[in-house]
């Protein structure tokens, strides 16, 4: 459980430095999931919020571009979705629904209901078009993420409603529904780290095909070397979050740094 522990102190702590900032004045992180100050200094901004604004045509100034680009070249090295299991407060809610459906039996529910993972991308597409034609950043408006993180600072009110729907809707329609399928913002960042070099890295050697990393994982297809032969996931999908290393029994998964040598 290292790494679950480890994902919601980081979760939970980087929630905590922004209340803290706009409750108690303590400044080491203040703004929000799309503008942050760190240290009161180094300015970081969310590359597809930025986006969004560029295609707006809205004015990006120098602190936003290198913020953005601070953020760009973060998460490409170390893996774009890791955003998304280490840092996004709404993957504490989907993974809550998901916990919840395990328990109540109803897995089997997501076999009625067919999604492509390309939505997401779709998603991503058409908030850059209605940016374009809106003027404004149209994913913003509405992103459970900013409503989620607004509403932790400045109180729910009617943000819970958005809260909810994500929740229901990986209970009741499709597990993972949200982050695994819908989210533009995971789209985004997957696109970023298709290239990082943190990876996780199979060791067919090891493996007894038991097959339980491939169940807990929410981005099942980047597991496709298990059972197979000795690689690393190549897949920008991959959200880093450890899932798979934790249930593996047989030393058969861990982290690695990628090598573009040697071509794993």
């Amino acid at each position: 459980m290292r790494y679950l522990i480890a994902r919601r102190v980081s979760q939970v702590g980087i929630m905590a430095l922004y209340i803290a900032a706009h409750v108690w004045g303590l400044k080491i992180l203040e703004g929000n999931l799309s503008s942050s100050l760190l240290l009161g200094t180094v300015p970081l901004s969310d590359p597809f919020a930025v986006l969004q604004m560029f295609v707006a045509g809205s004015m990006i100034t120098m602190d936003i571009f290198i913020g953005a680009l601070i953020i760009t070249i973060f998460y490409g090295v170390i893996g774009g979705r890791m955003f998304c299991s280490w840092v996004c407060p709404i993957n504490i809610v989907t993974d809550a629904a998901n916990l919840l459906r395990r328990k109540l039996g109803i897995s089997h529910i997501q076999k009625r209901v067919y999604m492509s993972r390309n939505i997401r991308f779709w998603v991503l597409g058409l908030s850059l078009v209605l940016s374009f034609l809106m003027g404004l950043t149209a994913f913003e408006l509405v992103s459970p993420i900013s409503i989620l993180h607004r509403g932790l600072i400045f109180g729910m009110g009617f943000g819970l409603a958005a809260v909810l729907v994500i929740f229901f809707f990986d209970l009741l329609v499709h597990e993972n529904g949200w982050c695994g399928y819908v989210c533009p913002l995971g789209g985004f960042y997957s696109l970023i780290g298709k290239f990082s070099l943190l990876r996780v890295r199979h060791n067919v050697d090891n493996c007894t095909e038991c097959m339980l990393c491939k169940e807990v994982c929410p981005e099942k297809e980047v597991l496709f070397m298990v059972t197979k032969f000795s690689e690393t996931v190549k897949m920008g999908a991959c959200t880093n979050c450890a899932r798979c290393i934790e249930v593996c029994e047989d030393d058969a998964l861990g982290f690695s740094i990628r090598s573009y040598i040697n071509k794993n």
